[in-house]
């Protein structure tokens, strides 16, 4: 069985009062030397636990009199970087399927383009308007983007913001948008035209149709996902 080293032990018990509230956004952490005391460890090895849950965007630290480290307040861009990094390397190593991949976007996203129709209010309708491209004039680059925006703006018309947290990371994964550079034509004019046809049904309110829209949306794109 493998030990985990001294700076690893120290950085996972303050994350775990992290997590649990137990250290909340903005509190100060105990100095290195009240560290060092706790802990029995040098001062290096405090350091590079410190070091560790700041690479973790758990904790910031700063100098001067009144610097310190601190727990971080949490970023949702941040968080959504991690988990996007974490599902491209598990789906880059085979670990994840690109089935398992559209099977966790049928979970999402199909009730989401129903809660999506039946809570919309007026901004939400024009994000997905803005969203909206053209797959004969605009460029690949816009059409990616805008792709994603749609997505991402289906989610944030369900008013749960950590629903729009989770879904994220499905349309910023860099493999993902290498895999959209190559598809053909006909691709992005069957993602034109089912955008516009979920769009419809958002703004109508029509749930049912919402949620049958947006499953066979993600059936008709899975020969590039």
């Amino acid at each position: 069985m493998t030990v985990a080293p001294a700076y690893q032990v120290l950085a996972d018990r303050i994350r775990v009062d992290i997590i649990s509230g137990q250290l909340r956004p903005g509190e100060r952490l105990p100095t290195e030397p009240q560290l060092c005391e706790q802990s029995g460890l040098s001062r290096s090895t405090v350091r590079e636990a410190l070091r560790l849950l700041s690479s973790q965007h758990l904790i910031v630290t700063t100098r001067g009199v009144n610097g310190g480290s601190f727990v971080a307040e949490p970023d949702p861009h941040q968080l959504g970087e991690t988990l996007a990094d974490g599902v491209g390397r598990l789906l880059t190593s085979g670990a994840v399927t690109s089935d398992d991949f559209l099977e966790v976007r049928r979970m999402l996203e199909v009730p989401a383009a129903g809660l999506a129709a039946s809570r919309r209010l007026p901004h939400h309708l024009a994000e997905l308007e803005r969203a909206m491209f053209d797959p004969d004039r605009d460029d690949l680059e816009r059409r990616i983007e805008a792709h994603a925006a749609f997505h991402l703006a289906v989610a944030a018309a369900t008013g749960n913001s950590l629903l729009g947290l989770v879904v994220w990371p499905l349309y910023s994964m860099p493999d993902r948008r290498a895999v959209e550079r190559v598809a053909p034509p006909p691709f992005w004019h069957a993602v034109d035209r089912d955008h516009r046809a979920l769009l419809a049904a958002i703004r109508e309110g029509d749930v049912s149709r919402s949620m049958g829209l947006a499953r066979a949306h993600i059936d008709n794109v899975r020969p590039v996902s």
